[in-house]
């Protein structure tokens, strides 16, 4: 039987992201047997150019056409020269880029050709991991949660814990680990919070030229236009019963509801909104979590975990504080991912995406 498929045998996986903040591709390795996570090996980062960020937000929303083919053409390459670095893998977890997601119409997109990947590495792939789900009706995303279980085990939790991820868009997993399976009734829920970095970068970069506001420098000198904030909390999507999930750009009129503030202020308030949609998720959780351990650029904004700590009843900080990495826990989770359909285990379930049954969503490719 292949290493790859042989259920309960610790395997060295590699797992690659790209996120919807358009920063780089983070790897890193896990050492799974697709159930417990046995140890986390070697990781890095190779960032996107500033013509390759260019190439791929060129393309975000659109589902096909010539800026499609171009930025999944950036993606294969930066991704193919960043995981050509690591040697002794068995496995290799392939998410690609997501340029656009409706998985109540249209689908989900993430460009990226994992049998392509597979021959140039040679190394098996797993890759497409949203399809199937969307396919049996679920959103798609978060996929994330399965790992965060792992990882509540791997901490030795013993109750509820939350895994908050502050990307370009936010998303909550809320993880009892009283339970043995995360596919069981009640181990798992997750959601999009909202809006988290995108709207703030986008901000950032069309105001004053910069990727995002380092420190919350510019959101600390600023004040909440609370009139701003209340037309955002009466979006309807906060009023959806989870799972539910988001597009990077679905909540874009942001922008419009903050253009006449200052640069401060707009940044004050789009900081606050995204503590905001946290807040409102809170109210999903079948039990208040003991913790909150904050992932993604976000965690890294002190403005922004303040007003989490203020806003929320239980301790939040970062993963790194439980010995974890908020850099590359995405990475990781896709690493691990990968082990789990490859030995034909569930990555998703409906209280992740609200898909009909568990479902293993994902593409092994094997090379030559």
């Amino acid at each position: 039987m292949n290493k790859v498929r042989q259920a309960g045998v610790p395997i060295r996986a590699l797992g690659a992201m790209s996120g919807t903040s358009l920063d780089g591709v983070d790897a890193a390795v896990v050492e799974t047997d697709g159930v417990t996570i046995t140890g986390f090996g070697e990781s890095g980062y190779r960032p996107y150019s500033d013509d390759e960020q260019r190439v791929i937000a060129a393309a975000l929303g659109r589902w096909e056409g010539a800026e499609v083919a171009a930025a999944t053409d950036v993606i294969q390459a930066a991704h193919a020269e960043a995981l050509a670095e690591y040697r002794d893998v068995d496995l290799v977890g392939f998410h690609g880029q997501t340029l656009a997601h409706a998985p109540r119409t249209r689908g989900t997109l993430q460009v990226g050709d994992g049998a392509a990947l597979a021959a140039s590495l040679g190394v098996p792939v797993v890759w497409d991991f949203r399809s199937a789900d969307v396919e049996m009706g679920g959103e798609g995303a978060p996929l994330a949660p399965f790992f965060h279980f792992a990882c509540a085990k791997y901490l030795n939790r013993d109750a509820p814990v939350a895994f908050l991820n502050l990307g370009g868009v936010g998303n909550i997993s809320f993880v009892d680990p009283r339970f043995d399976r995360p596919d069981a009734p009640g181990a798992l829920l997750a959601f999009d919070t909202g809006p988290a970095n995108a709207p703030l970068n986008d901000l950032m970069m069309a105001r004053l030229g910069k990727s995002y506001d380092q420190d919350g420098k510019v959101a600390r000198r600023g004040d909440v236009a609370t009139g701003a904030l209340e037309l955002f909390l009466a979006e309807p999507y906060f009023a959806r019963i989870p799972p539910k999930s988001l597009d990077r750009n679905d909540f874009s009129e942001m922008i419009a509801l903050v253009g006449e503030l200052s640069d401060a202020d707009a940044a004050a308030t789009l900081t606050a909104m995204a503590a905001a949609g946290v807040a409102e998720a809170m109210q999903h959780c079948p039990e208040p979590p003991s913790e909150v351990l904050v992932t993604g650029g976000g965690r890294k904004n002190p403005v922004l975990m303040q007003m989490l700590s203020v806003s929320l009843d239980c301790p939040v900080r970062p993963v790194e504080d439980v010995g974890l990495d908020g850099d590359m826990l995405e990475a990781q989770a896709f690493a691990y991912l990968a082990v789990r359909v490859a030995r034909r285990l569930p990555t998703s379930c409906p209280g992740t995406t609200g898909v009909r049954a568990a479902v293993a969503g994902g593409t092994l490719s094997f090379p030559g």
